[in-house]
């Protein structure tokens, strides 16, 4: 039980010829964030995600930004969804499932989660903007697709009531800061991980 208890962490680095990218998170954290990646709406989103989601998060990312911000959302993306898997170790002990319904003003978004070890993203949402600063709005969907990969997460994303873009977008951010805060909470009532076939 002692090990349950430890603050559950990981660094990653990834540097190739696009990005270069340095990420800390800690699942067990309060909520503080320091974020630079070049894009300002970005950063904000990943504050957000952190901030709802009660993790510490950590990130800097020096990306082609002269190009588009194409590689650099998509691999924040990737490093973040490495992260989340190698902090949640074996996964014993987590709930493993997560939801949430937000509003954002005349928005409302639906994020639901599992962390049972089988990648897939399903989204619906529709972004009446293509750029909400110099984020380029399709790249949105690109960075969750990314993570629920390298995560081993099958995450569903859906609009329920459209509206402002910013709003939309932030709705999503939070959303899914909500849901992957509570599928990694852990439950002692568990015994190994939450699974019939005994493993994830």
């Amino acid at each position: 039980m002692d090990g349950l208890k430890m603050e559950r962490r990981a660094s990653v680095e990834r540097k190739t010829k696009e990005t270069d990218i340095k990420l800390t998170l800690n699942l067990d954290g309060s909520g503080e964030s320091r974020v630079s990646t070049g894009i300002g709406f970005f950063d904000h989103m990943l504050k957000s995600f952190s901030r709802h989601g009660l993790f510490d998060l950590e990130i800097e990312i020096k990306g082609d930004l002269e190009v588009d911000c194409h590689h650099t959302v998509e691999d924040a993306g990737i490093v973040l969804g490495t992260a989340i898997r190698q902090a949640l170790g074996d996964k014993e002990g987590i709930v493993r499932f997560g939801s949430c319904i937000l509003p954002m003003d005349e928005t409302l978004v639906l994020c639901a989660l599992d962390l049972g070890g089988r990648p897939y993203l399903k989204w619906k949402a529709d972004f009446s903007a293509e750029r909400l600063g110099t984020l380029e709005t399709e790249t949105i969907r690109e960075f969750f697709y990314a993570l629920t990969y390298s995560a081993g997460m099958n995450l569903h994303v859906k609009q329920l009531e459209e509206g402002n873009t910013h709003h939309l977008c932030e709705a999503i951010f939070k959303a899914f800061g909500r849901a992957l805060g509570a599928a990694v909470q852990r439950d002692e009532r568990i015994t190994g991980v939450l699974s019939t076939k005994g493993e994830l």
